[in-house]
């Protein structure tokens, strides 16, 4: 079975970079599957946002191979059907929401995909429907998205997406620009789409508590792989992820601390989430008693 995205020596360098320069991307190669959900982090200026950008052909690659489906795409030499076909396929939600809603009505938004896919008006209604169903908006449907919160406004460019029905969603920094509850919202959605949808989800973040909830990670390190596995693997290596600027979440952090210091044991099993770090803590507590 063939990987739904895979990248083979994939590099990019900026055209006005300074012959010296390193590339922001150098000889990426990897494979993501059919509904994974793959949350990809990194320092600023590792490389992340423009992986982002060369899968949904936003960027062409300087050197390397980009397959969809198990077919070759030639980003530099694609055509405008081709290209269509494509974000079919692959969509992507930004970091700004009010840059990503163009219409004034919350419905008409989620619409103007559809209808420049050509889609007819009575699938367009169902797909509006559904899309915002899928995302807890449905009743703010005739809605002026300039009235509704960040959260809420993110919720509603990703129902725009939804509704072109795409195989796989890219999330560049998606709730980078939101406060905790709209993070939580717009997480709450994305993992739902994974899950029940089978949307295959590759989320751009800093965020490590979203990370958590993927089921890969792939860690980026000036252009280059630094780490690709579960979040339990990749959490452990705590300090290499210091090394290149990023955490762990507070509560793996909390339970390697715990270790360290000789109050825990070392087999404890899955640190990830909150709820695991809590339940490896009351169940130590319970063999302490």
């Amino acid at each position: 079975m063939n990987p739904f995205i895979k990248t083979v020596g994939l590099s990019y360098k900026y055209e006005d970079a300074d012959v010296n320069d390193s590339p922001v991307l150098s000889d990426l190669s990897l494979e993501i599957n059919e509904g994974e959900f793959v949350a990809v982090l990194g320092h600023n200026g590792s490389g992340k946002s423009t992986f982002a950008k060369l899968l949904n052909l936003i960027l062409a690659p300087s050197s390397g191979e980009i397959y969809l489906e198990g077919k070759l795409v030639d980003a530099n030499n694609i055509s405008e059907q081709e290209l269509l076909e494509l974000r079919k396929s692959v969509g992507m939600v930004f970091q700004n929401p009010d840059n990503q809603l163009v219409a004034t009505i919350v419905e008409d938004d989620v619409a103007f995909g559809p209808e420049n896919l050509g889609i007819p008006s009575k699938e367009i209604r169902e797909r509006v429907d559904a899309a915002l169903r899928d995302v807890g908006m449905l009743e703010y449907a005739k809605h002026e998205p300039h009235r509704l919160s960040g959260g809420q406004k993110q919720r509603v460019a990703i129902a725009g997406i939804i509704a072109m029905m795409p195989k796989c969603i890219i999330f560049d920094e998606s709730t980078a620009m939101l406060d905790p509850v709209g993070r939580k919202e717009v997480m709450n959605s994305i993992v739902r789409l994974n899950r029940e949808k089978g949307i295959t989800v590759i989320m751009i973040t800093h965020y490590m508590e979203e990370a958590a909830l993927a089921d890969r990670i792939i860690v980026l390190d000036d252009g280059r792989m630094l780490l690709d596995g579960t979040p339990s693997y990749v959490f452990e290596h705590e300090d290499m992820l210091k090394e290149c600027g990023l955490n762990v979440p507070q509560g793996t952090e909390l339970i390697h601390k715990l270790i360290t210091e000789g109050h825990l044991e070392r087999q404890i099993g899955e640190c990830v989430t909150l709820e695991q770090c809590a339940d490896i803590i009351a169940n130590a507590l319970k063999k302490d008693n």
